[in-house]
């Protein structure tokens, strides 16, 4: 038996391999999902939630926690979005290519595999305790932002990058300036594709919760925040502090509360798949 015909075999193990270990990883998935919405649907109610937290699992809602992850949602687009479309800009189109560049890349990428544990202990030395912003949502969404920023930068220079050269060239020849072309030809055809990545970012930051408990992010909070410099809660938080305690009426609310944050993730998700479909059909006309 040659090398070639062993490789091949190799080739089709490891292939087998991956289609079971999916298929297993998704029944799996389906099964815990079946699980919750078969345990919390039954619990779902516009009662549910407008209800502020209860020690009573029956009068317990989520509206606290709902509200300040639409405040963190919220505040951290306004930070992340300016700032991340702005810098993945600066760096495709008028960054020279250097040593500087390229550590300024390879930075960037690995920022965005940086557990998020980490980004929780920097935002609570720098904004909790040096800027002195306490657990308050504006810490928090600064530190969200940060975590999101790679995610945002990336994917504006890929949809940036994606944009044919033509269209700058075009472009020139009409006697328009660089940031002419860039704001007026190159922005609007990938801004879906920014768009997407953005959304997809935000995504991800609704459902952290590791750097907003190291921020310090309460638990319990009787009162939805009114004012970036608020205590808050968000639904995460909510869900673990249900999940552990004893009565099975929290585990009802805590599976409620999942499938509220799994459409809100979701819907997110298929705005962005819209988009991108949106973006891409544009761009291939």
């Amino acid at each position: 038996m040659n090398r070639i015909t062993l490789n091949r075999i190799k080739d089709k193990g490891f292939l087998v391999t991956g289609i079971i270990s999916t298929f297993i990883g998704l029944v799996l998935l389906l099964i815990f999902m079946a699980d919750i919405f078969i345990e919390g649907a039954p619990r779902i109610s516009w009662k549910f939630i407008v209800s502020l937290p209860s020690r009573i699992p029956e009068r317990a809602g989520i509206y606290t926690a709902m509200m300040g992850s639409v405040w963190v949602l919220i505040l951290t687009t306004i930070i992340s979005f300016p700032i991340g479309v702005s810098a993945g800009i600066y760096l495709e189109e008028y960054a020279k290519q250097g040593r500087l560049s390229r550590l300024l890349e390879v930075n960037i990428s690995n920022l965005a595999g940086v557990p998020s544990i980490i980004y929780g202990l920097l935002g609570l030395e720098i904004f909790a305790r040096v800027m002195r912003l306490g657990s308050s949502v504006l810490a928090g969404s600064i530190t969200l932002a940060l975590l999101i920023l790679p995610i945002i930068i990336v994917a504006t220079r890929e949809s940036i990058k994606a944009v044919p050269q033509s269209i700058r060239d075009a472009s020139y020849a009409l006697g328009a300036s660089k940031w002419q072309t860039i704001y007026r030809q190159v922005l609007p055809a990938s801004f879906g594709g920014i768009l997407t990545g953005v959304i997809l970012a935000l995504s991800r930051a609704v459902g952290e919760a590791a750097p907003l408990i190291v921020v310090g992010a309460l638990a319990y909070v009787p009162f939805a925040p009114r004012s970036p410099l608020d205590d808050f809660s968000i639904l995460p938080i909510q869900i673990f502090n249900w999940i552990s305690r004893p009565q099975h009426g929290f585990i009802v609310n805590a599976a409620a509360a999942i499938i509220i944050l799994l459409i809100i993730t979701f819907a997110m998700n298929g705005i962005a798949i819209y988009l991108r479909s949106r973006w891409q059909k544009r761009v291939s006309w």
